[in-house]
């Protein structure tokens, strides 16, 4: 199961890949708590909305972040080429053929 940071790293990551795909609305939402850390009471005071309402949105937006990755997979696509970078950046002595192996995994993401 998913800890609050972890999700909260997710969609910040997500964020990241899909901001420029999400409403405006979307995005205020998305920044006010999951950036800036504001809770949903506090949203909803600013935005002169119910709490139910900022959950709502707030589930709604993360939900098409969710979809664009089943789509698009660049998270998923960004994290493979980070971990194959720090693979190369820790063996200090990767052989040649090692390195070309992790080039030729790097080109098929």
């Amino acid at each position: 199961m998913e800890s609050n940071l972890e999700k909260k790293q997710r969609v910040n990551l997500l964020m990241d890949c899909y901001e420029e795909l999400l409403t405006d609305k979307q995005k205020e939402y998305l920044m006010l708590y999951y950036e800036e850390d504001f809770s949903l009471a506090e949203i909803a005071e600013d935005l002169d909305v119910s709490r139910n309402a900022v959950y709502d949105n707030l589930k709604r937006a993360v939900a098409s972040l969710e979809d664009y990755e089943k789509k698009l997979h660049l998270l998923e696509k960004h994290i493979q080429r980070m971990d194959l970078i720090q693979r190369i950046e820790a063996e200090q002595e990767t052989s040649r053929e090692e390195l070309n192996d992790y080039l030729e995994m790097l080109k098929k993401i």
